[in-house]
């Protein structure tokens, strides 16, 4: 092929770019992505995840101060007043504070129905009086909202719904546009990347509630993007390099589409390290699950899906459109 060089028997460079030998590693990276993976696992077995107040339940109270608080000062006084496990965070300015209550925590307080708007008025009265004690200024009373378990089982049973239905969906869409091998892999993929984020939150013992699992939905969506990519260049590659073996396509495919990929996730990671740092306490677990799901996404686009394709044994032949019956009688003069 003169459009390729060929050193040791494997193409190095083609079309004028040089071709990185990645499937030599392919065996050091499936005992990396095993071991993350029962990792996870193992973290999502032992601890769990810990389900926020949007799956649990509870009240969550918005207070303004006169003064700019620091959120380990109100923390102690929650404990210390009986309203332990109370997530703290800020709301907007430093001067917002949101506080989440769990379930059993309120019920305590209020030994009343948490559906008696009387009472959610009632244990933010309480908790206003508890921060004023120590407090430099006045505490407002800005908002009370409470969920109530009924509802936080729902949404947590349709949120694992609906990462199971979209990686359905991705199965049938690849299998669709090019080939059921190619499915296989981009669900592997994902499911390999999901399974690390959630173990990554499990093991770390961070709260888990709606806007991580929307950061988790986004991975997916991410993370295909990338597969998807990849994909559609090894495809075109099977039908335009002829004299090349299933890894050396591969190779080559990753090699023509690495700076597109490192260069769009180094541009996701800017934004998301702004929002980590400088976005506040209330984003904090939202752009932390984007990092870690864009990281290993980054990782199991180049390794993962081929790996599978490898251990498929992909060829030229699974990519070649079916004969129709009687087409080669068709084709006859």
């Amino acid at each position: 092929m003169s459009e390729s060089k060929v050193e040791n028997g494997k193409i190095t460079e083609y079309m004028g770019k040089r071709v990185i030998d990645f499937m030599r590693w392919r065996k050091l990276a499936a005992a990396v992505s095993i071991a993350m993976v029962i990792a996870a696992i193992t973290a999502l077995a032992m601890n769990g995840l810990q389900f926020g107040l949007d799956f649990t339940g509870g009240t969550q109270i918005e207070v303004g101060y006169e003064q700019a608080p620091r959120i380990d000062d109100v923390r102690s006084q929650l404990d210390a007043a009986g309203y332990e496990g109370a997530s703290v965070v800020r709301f907007g300015s430093d001067h917002e504070i949101l506080i989440k209550l769990p379930p059993e925590v309120a019920e305590e307080q209020t030994q009343v129905s948490a559906r008696d708007e009387k009472a959610s008025q009632s244990i933010g009265d309480k908790v206003v009086a508890v921060l004023e004690q120590n407090s430099a200024g006045d505490v407002e009373l800005r908002r009370v909202e409470m969920v109530g378990p009924q509802i936080g089982e729902e949404l947590r049973d349709d949120g694992g719904l609906g990462m199971l239905f979209a990686l359905v969906v991705v199965m049938a869409y690849v299998a669709l546009r090019f080939q059921y091998k190619f499915s296989v892999g981009a669900v592997v993929a994902l499911a390999h990347d999901v399974i690390i984020v959630l173990g990554f939150f499990a093991l770390l013992r961070l709260d888990f509630d709606l806007t991580v699992l929307a950061a988790v939905l986004a991975v997916i969506g991410y993370s295909l993007n990338d597969t998807i990519v990849v994909a559609d260049r090894i495809r075109e590659n099977f039908r335009k390099v002829r004299k090349a073996s299933s890894e050396e396509i591969i190779n080559i495919s990753i090699s023509q589409t690495l700076g597109r990929t490192f260069m769009t996730s180094f541009t996701t990671l800017l934004v998301l390290w702004a929002l980590q740092f400088f976005g506040g306490e209330l984003i904090h677990n939202f752009s932390l699950a984007l990092i870690v799901g864009v990281v290993v996404g980054t990782y199991s686009s180049v390794y993962v899906a081929a790996n599978v394709l490898m251990a498929m044994n992909i060829t030229k032949e699974d990519l070649m459109p079916p004969v129709k019956e009687g087409a080669e009688l068709e084709e006859m003069p």
